[in-house]
């Protein structure tokens, strides 16, 4: 038990892919953390708040180096290794995506419009609740194992995935309003200021669609 890929799977080589969504998803739950810093100005706050996301983010590229090297390549699993790496993958994006959302707000002191605040904030919450869906279909993996991809199990996490698709299709909805209030603000801002917001409001976008291709992924192994 003292060898690296015991060490790290355990009796299991899901929990570590479900280990590092969960960092992810502490990631994005900073991230609103910081946005409220933002939000009052509070820029001390917001660098401490930016450090502690790079700071998971890391956590987690460590994570997902050492489930590559060590990752068995040839498991007596109903699921391919490639699988379980390509859904690592589009995992990592969520981490990413938070460290550059603070990242790009924090580097320029990107103030929001006071008019725009309660939309923006609705809107994270949409993305928050998509990502924490994600997590939560991740984490039936375990059981969608030990029932090989088959039966009730797959029907949770098929209506799981269901669920996902429709909080993607709000974090939508509340996009499209977002960028139409700010449509008609731009020509009292600065146009670099405007860029900028246009370019935080598609990543904060990100967050929900790249949650949803985690579900999606899901369903590509039941469907195998």
């Amino acid at each position: 038990m003292n060898n690296p890929i015991s060490a790290l799977f355990g009796p299991s080589p899901i929990r570590p892919i479900q280990e590092h969504m969960a960092k992810a998803q502490s990631c994005i739950a900073l991230l609103g953390d910081f946005l409220e810093a933002s939000f009052s100005k509070n820029w001390k706050e917001a660098e401490e708040i930016q450090q502690a996301i790079h700071k998971k983010e890391n956590e987690a590229d460590t994570l997902k180096r050492e489930i590559r090297t060590h990752l068995p390549r040839s498991l007596w699993l109903p699921v391919a290794r490639n699988d379980l790496l390509e859904m690592l993958h589009i995992q990592d994006h969520l981490a990413n995506r938070a460290r550059d959302i603070a990242g790009i707000m924090l580097g320029r002191k990107i103030e929001i419009p006071e008019e725009l605040v309660e939309c923006v904030r609705d809107y994270y919450q949409k993305n928050l609740n998509t990502s924490a869906q994600a997590l939560k279909a991740i984490n039936e993996l375990d059981e969608l194992l030990e029932t090989g991809f088959r039966g009730r199990e797959a029907t949770l996490v098929e209506e799981l995935v269901v669920e996902l698709d429709e909080l993607e299709h709000q974090s939508d909805v509340s996009q499209i309003k977002l960028r139409a209030m700010l449509f008609q603000m731009e020509d009292s801002l600065p146009p670099v200021h405007v860029i900028f917001l246009y370019k935080i409001i598609d990543r904060l976008g990100e967050l929900a669609d790249i949650s949803q291709k985690v579900g999606s992924r899901l369903l590509l192994l039941i469907a195998k």
